[in-house]
């Protein structure tokens, strides 16, 4: 007996070893659930640079037929992929496919360094590497490597996960036959998780990049308060940040402080120059109030859409934040409540069809060119193309005296017509109603609903301008981009202006009181006045002086009710979502002294020559 056990431990240990260097020889369930349906292997893919990519394969174990694969690849772990199946995936999963998780390089179990966002390779440079040449040399061996599979690839990912997906497509591998990317970042400085036109998103960049770069892992950094609002502003100028806390060892960190502006550091990180052709069939996916990244999917299926001459690329945005289409039912977002499962109807109705089209020939094409949620009436529409051409009017909403909003425009009194408030960086307008939990914090966050919280936590601050409209008299619906025109003043040499688009509910809804009154957040976006001319070469704001700046607050497709009203509300700190600027012209506001920061007058004009207003694309009744 003493014999036999010791050859059954020598064949052991044998087989453990070849498991390390024999790919997909080792096969071990991650969860008790998955590996009854599935047989699950974990194997290291050898990329043509020999590093190698952690990555997990769920087969079907019934099945009478070759299956496509659906293949996803994070910086996130991939530990708990296998739940992913009973949840995000469970649609897909009941479609059959076979299923591959990976982390990317220098993530948890995948050899090599990380680097956020790796900018795209030279592809004249036969030996370099980026995100696109990982998933292409990934699905080359899991067509190769994988049994039971058809040789059809399909690829989706949420987030950082979508925008691998979207890097997929530069160069995709001819067995990629569909693609996703929902919520990909297209631009880190122009619109999506690190800056706004030019204006720092401070929380989110700074708690996002400790986060990501601590540690192989993920290490939430660790404050010593609940209210992060008070950390950030007891921190003082963001100089503090390296010499503090960080001491140089967070490389992105490092990168935002190295390039303030719009330099060839930012540009090689875009994607959008390189989205010249659609090579697959992309379904783009975006939610109205994602929180992280609603300029990145709108930007890439306006770029593509430009190159689609086959009719191969999609676009659904719902009522979800970031991601929400992936989890639960969609019903509703904060207080605000949609009539039906949002998420489920997107998950079983457009999600699973479109691959199960592209990837296994089944049924009949299952979406429109566009496909949005409109809030409001709570209906799904379709469109021919994003924006919509024919079915709107371009109307202007002028800001009046008294605080009004009207579609007329200001009149010529011969007098100076403004409004009026100063804006003082030591006592910031919150972003969100405070306490503001950390982004990650572990117990909760309001961070995922903060922009359908109800603004009048700020509507009667000093610091903050609103103009209302009349109660609408019939629906008002708009559908495609709204943009903000200011005319604006400044006594200071710098300053931001933010703009909120607000549908204020009726005071009194006796079905749902909660929302009585309620001042819901349509469309916002901030602009850092430095930027107005160039987002190259920033300069300094003349004092006194007034100045036009456009603001784009991208798209949207809701119903203002019958009843409602309509509100804009502009000011000039959002903190800390975006950095506190110092209304003093300084080279690198990530360099600026505490000395620098000081309160100023901003005017808000409003004349007939300086006629601030926001231009809302106007469904005509015909349509409805």
């Amino acid at each position: 007996m003493k014999r036999k056990a010791f050859f059954l431990l020598i064949a052991a240990l044998v087989v453990a070893g070849l498991a390390r260097w024999i790919p997909g020889l080792e096969s071990k369930p991650l969860k008790q659930e998955a590996a009854r349906e599935f047989d699950v292997r974990e194997v290291m893919i050898p990329m043509r640079d020999g590093i190698k990519l952690h990555t997990v394969i769920f087969i079907p174990r019934r099945t009478s037929e070759p299956l496509p694969i659906v293949f996803s690849r994070t910086p996130y772990g991939i530990a708990g992929a296998g739940q992913r199946l009973k949840g995000s995936y469970k649609e897909l999963a009941d479609d059959g496919y076979i299923f591959a998780f990976q982390d990317i390089r220098g993530k948890y179990g995948s050899e090599g360094s990380f680097v956020m966002l790796r900018p795209r390779r030279n592809p004249r440079d036969s030996g370099s590497t980026d995100e696109a040449t990982d998933a292409f040399d990934t699905i080359d061996w899991l067509v190769k490597n994988v049994p039971g599979n058809s040789g059809r690839v399909g690829m989706l990912g949420v987030s950082y996960d979508g925008w691998l997906t979207a890097m997929a497509l530069l160069e995709p591998h001819p067995a990629l036959k569909a693609a996703s990317p929902q919520a990909p970042p297209a631009d880190m400085w122009l619109g999506d998780d690190f800056f706004h036109n030019g204006a720092f998103r401070l929380s989110y960049g700074f708690e996002y990049s400790t986060r990501m770069e601590t540690s192989k892992e993920q290490a939430p950094f660790e404050f010593d308060r609940y209210d992060t609002y008070e950390w950030y502003l007891a921190l003082g100028p963001l100089s503090n940040v390296n010499a503090k806390y960080l001491k140089g060892m967070i490389p992105t960190w490092n990168d935002f402080v190295a390039h303030p502006t719009y330099d060839e550091f930012w540009k090689r990180q875009t994607i959008v120059p390189d989205l010249t052709a659609v090579r697959v069939p992309t379904l783009i996916v975006a939610g109205w109030w994602d929180q992280e990244d609603f300029y990145g999917p709108l930007k890439i299926y306006e770029v593509l859409e430009k190159h689609d001459d086959h009719g191969r690329n999609f676009l659904v945005v719902g009522p979800w934040n970031h991601g929400g289409w992936s989890r639960a039912e969609g019903d509703a977002l904060g207080r605000v409540k949609f009539g039906s499962a949002t998420s489920r109807y997107f998950r079983e109705k457009i999600q699973a069809p479109w691959f199960a089209h592209f990837l296994k020939d089944n049924g009949g094409l299952p979406v429109a060119e566009a496909t949005t949620f409109e809030a409001g009436t709570n209906t799904w529409r379709t469109w021919t193309s994003w924006p919509p051409k024919s079915e709107i009017d371009e109307r202007n909403l002028y800001f009046q005296p008294g605080g009004r909003l009207s579609f007329d425009a200001p009149k010529d009194t011969g007098e100076e017509a403004f409004d009026s408030y100063i804006s003082d960086p030591a006592r910031p307008v919150p972003y969100r109603h405070r306490p503001v939990e950390p982004t990650y914090f572990a117990a909760g966050s309001g961070w995922p609903t903060w922009l359908v919280e109800d603004q009048r936590f700020v509507d009667d601050r000093p610091d903050v301008l609103s103009w209302e409209s009349a109660v609408l008299e019939e629906d008002l619906t708009i559908a495609g981009r709204i943009e903000a025109h200011l005319f604006a003043s400044t006594t200071g040499s710098d300053s931001d202006w933010i703009v909120k688009l607000i549908d204020v509910y009726p005071e009194k809804i006796p079905e749902d009181w909660r929302m009585a009154g309620y001042q819901l957040m349509v469309a916002n976006e901030v602009f850092r006045g430095r930027y107005r001319k160039s987002f190259e070469r920033p300069e300094p704001i003349p004092p006194n002086e007034v100045v036009a700046v456009t603001i784009d607050l991208h798209s949207q497709n809701y119903s203002f009710k019958k009843g409602h009203r309509i509100m804009v509300q502009v000011q000039s700190t959002w903190f800390p979502l975006i950095d506190r600027n110092p209304q003093t012209f300084v080279p690198n506001i990530f360099e600026a002294k505490e000395s620098d920061f000081r309160a100023a007058t901003q005017r808000i004009w409003r004349s007939a020559k300086f006629a601030s207003h926001l231009t809302l694309p106007v469904v005509r009744e015909t349509k409805r």
